[in-house]
């Protein structure tokens, strides 16, 4: 089948973008009724974050939303390329889009997160084996020094690394090295406070809860 047209690619990377571009941190938090994860701890709308609201199932829901989005974007133009003529470069492109989303979205005032969990969703769908290992990389980190910040910055480091040794090096190395590269810089801030000793733990800062809303007592008596 020949490959997909300039203006059916764009199309298919724009849609991408639009899946990256939902925060799930922002919208569980509005439905569980908590504050805007902008306003309190790393002001990031992501799963270590929303943590620190002490709401488990909210930072849960948030990392799942987050992770899936990735894994749905690349699964869908996996599933549509033999229709649409995609190559595997423009999958990988799919992974990308979708992952800038998440850190520009266009739904949030381009407000977005620091694209960790979903970067880890986008590297699975699109290799699982490389995905796996960027993914124990991450754990491992984070359980020695509960820190999620230094956890991301090692595995983005890491990302490029593993790729190369596995599949040597290619024109898709270059977007995986692109989205090590966006995640590092997106970590900027917590590389300055781990500098200074100042970076949150895993759990810390726990954000303030949000106000009660108080209702009228209710009438009694007559209509």
């Amino acid at each position: 089948m020949a490959s997909a047209s300039l203006s059916v690619q764009i199309l298919v990377l724009l849609a991408a973008y639009l899946i990256g571009s939902v925060s799930f941190g922002v919208v569980v938090s509005k439905l569980m009724g908590l504050a805007d994860p902008h306003t309190y701890g790393s002001g990031n709308p992501g799963a270590t974050n929303v943590l620190r609201t002490g709401n488990k199932k909210a930072a849960l829901f948030t990392l799942l939303g987050d992770v899936g989005k990735g894994v749905l974007a690349v699964l869908l133009a996996r599933w549509l390329a033999p229709s649409l003529g995609l190559s595997d470069m423009i999958i990988m492109l799919v992974g990308l889009a979708a992952f800038i989303g998440h850190l520009y979205p266009v739904f949030h005032g381009f407000k977005g997160g620091k694209g960790v969990a979903t970067a880890g969703g986008v590297l699975l769908a699109l290799n699982p084996l490389h995905g796996l290992a960027v993914l124990a990389t991450w754990l491992a980190v984070a359980f020695l020094t509960r820190y999620s910040s230094l956890a991301a910055i090692t595995a983005a480091f890491m990302a490029p690394i593993y790729w190369q040794l596995f599949y040597g090096i290619d024109a898709r190395a270059l977007v995986i090295l692109f989205i090590a590269a966006l995640l590092v810089w997106r970590h900027r801030e917590n590389i300055n406070r781990l500098l200074k000793g100042k970076e949150s733990k895993i759990g810390g800062n726990k954000a303030p809860k949000p106000p009660k809303v108080k209702y009228p007592p209710p009438r009694v008596g007559g209509h």
